[in-house]
């Protein structure tokens, strides 16, 4: 059956990437959380999508440039009614807060505008240290710095995103030595995509899925997880597919 992975957390009803929305998606029967890892200035994990706090809090300024002290200054409530002063949450944090659910977590290295160098394995150190090497996939838009990854993590812990046209993908994932594709949902509707991914052994994990329709349609074609802002909408979805 096709998995829910909160984007972000339910990040439709609380603030993406903060531990009230986590624990949302946990709520709301989600089968897994896909949230967001890069660098302060001092050298901390923390969980942020943006480059900058510019968009999703009230600060100013590169996560790069920021320590975790003035990160947590500032208010990532962004806007959503009843929430106060929420914080950047750490990886450590998220790890822990989800340790005891059953949900699959899906850490996406942002890697990309700005480049960490070494965060991968700093990434998976507390991965293992908290126990949740089975549990956990790695992605990212990035395939050099999945590629650190190759030989540290088995080939089924990592996916690789894409937005635009890639051709046989599936080809690509096996020779990459990936487990998993993650792209934007509208690759799937290339014909055989999904029947070819799995003959060749490729797991299909899709985003940002957020249209009944859509998601109904992507059940039928069997993907393997829908990766969506909604994960109460996309559980009635699947689980009663006829309304």
């Amino acid at each position: 059956m096709t998995a829910i992975w909160a984007h972000r957390g339910a990040s439709a009803y609380a603030p993406e990437n903060t531990i009230p929305a986590f624990k949302q998606a946990i709520e709301m029967g989600a089968d897994g959380i896909e949230f967001d890892v890069q660098r302060s200035a001092d050298g901390q994990l923390v969980v942020i999508h943006d480059e900058t706090v510019n968009r999703t809090s009230n600060g100013v300024g590169k996560v790069v440039d920021l320590s975790l002290e003035q990160l947590r200054r500032c208010n990532f409530s962004n806007g959503f009614v009843g929430t106060r002063h929420v914080q950047i949450p750490t990886l450590k944090e998220v790890l822990e807060l989800l340790e005891p659910t059953h949900v699959t977590i899906n850490i996406e290295l942002k890697n990309t505008v700005e480049f960490y160098p070494g965060m991968e394995h700093d990434v998976v150190s507390l991965v293992n240290e908290a126990g949740l090497q089975d549990r956990v996939i790695y992605s990212s838009f990035n395939h050099f710095s999945l590629a650190n990854l190759r030989g540290v993590v088995p080939p089924e812990r990592l996916g690789l995103l894409y937005s635009d046209g890639l051709y046989d993908p599936w080809k690509y994932a096996n020779q990459f030595g990936a487990g998993a594709l993650h792209p934007h949902f509208i690759a799937l509707y290339q014909p055989n995509y999904m029947w070819l991914c799995h003959e060749a052994g490729v797991r299909v994990n899709t985003w940002t899925v957020d249209d009944d329709h859509a998601i109904k349609h992507l059940v039928s074609l069997g993907v393997d997880a829908v990766i969506t802002n909604f994960p109460d909408r996309a559980r009635r979805v699947i689980d009663r597919p006829w309304l």
